[in-house]
């Protein structure tokens, strides 16, 4: 390891998004000469090890065994040991549980720093074309469509750029939510990044999304929006009269059909059978 300090310390270590040439000439020589390696996924992180001829002891560590496990690490630092963590891409403690890790060592009074290097957030940002002057890490959205909107409601007015992450079975989803309460911003979708078949699409959000209506997605994408510009429509603002109408404007946000007639039956002060019915009729 580097200069031994006398206070043990908690590495932060990025790893390839994509290409395995993303690694840092300091990242491999740290991780071979590091006693134990806390991973996400031992066997993705064993592949990278072997490639690079790294033979470093490995444990798991991921969120499903963070509240057991974490203590338990940070017993073996205060045995006097160093220790680095990774996440199976980019920099551990961005969508892991490295930050949990990070956060009991701090705790703990031990040093913890950063092993820096690839980041598929920052990655796409550069590249998208769009403001980088501020920007706003949102990562994954929650799965149900309430907190989606939640979420989405929250940063709608946000001036800054909001960065994305999506796995490619949601996407399609994913950009419609999007769609449906931030209305047609430009964004850039950058998928597979660093690698063979890296892959950036920019435009408005119904061009992206007339283009995933003809071809599947596929790879992990970075969704970059632009920010709020100060500037919404008056009829934005305004909900459809029509029940049906107001019923699709709500699934168009992400809610399933029977949320969606809910949530119009309540703002357009009806009952739901009204809007059942609405919808029968069409």
């Amino acid at each position: 390891m580097e200069e031994k300090n006398k206070i043990p310390t908690l590495y932060l270590c990025a790893t390839p998004i994509g290409n395995l040439e993303d690694m840092t000439y300091r990242a491999v020589r740290m991780l071979g000469e590091a006693e134990l390696i806390a991973a996400e996924d031992t066997r993705h992180t064993r592949q990278l090890l072997t490639h690079f001829d790294i033979h470093t002891k490995l444990t798991s560590y991921h969120e499903h065994n963070k509240l057991t496990k974490g203590p338990e690490l940070i017993a073996y630092m205060q045995e006097g040991h160093d220790l680095i963590c990774v996440s199976d891409a980019g920099l551990p403690g961005i969508c892991d549980p490295g930050s949990h890790l990070a956060g009991l060592a701090i705790e703990a009074g031990f040093k913890v720093t950063p092993l820096p290097g690839a980041n598929a957030g920052l990655s796409a940002l550069i590249c998208s074309g769009l403001d980088t002057t501020r920007f706003t890490f949102i990562g994954f959205l929650p799965k149900t469509a309430k907190k989606q909107q939640e979420i989405l409601t929250s940063v709608q007015k946000y001036p800054e750029t909001l960065i994305f992450y999506e796995a490619p079975h949601h996407l399609k989803a994913t950009l419609k939510a999007l769609y449906g309460v931030l209305g047609d911003r430009q964004v850039a979708l950058g998928r597979e990044l660093t690698k063979k078949f890296e892959e950036f699409q920019r435009g408005s959000l119904t061009e992206i999304m007339a283009h995933y209506e003809e071809n599947d997605p596929r790879g992990e994408y970075v969704i970059v929006v632009a920010g709020f510009d100060g500037e919404v429509a008056a009829e934005e603002n305004e909900l459809p009269a029509d029940p049906k109408a107001c019923c699709e404007h709500f699934m168009a946000q992400g809610l399933d059909k029977k949320a969606a007639m809910r949530e119009a039956a309540k703002a357009l002060g009806i009952s739901r059978r009204d809007v059942y019915q609405a919808m029968l009729e069409d």
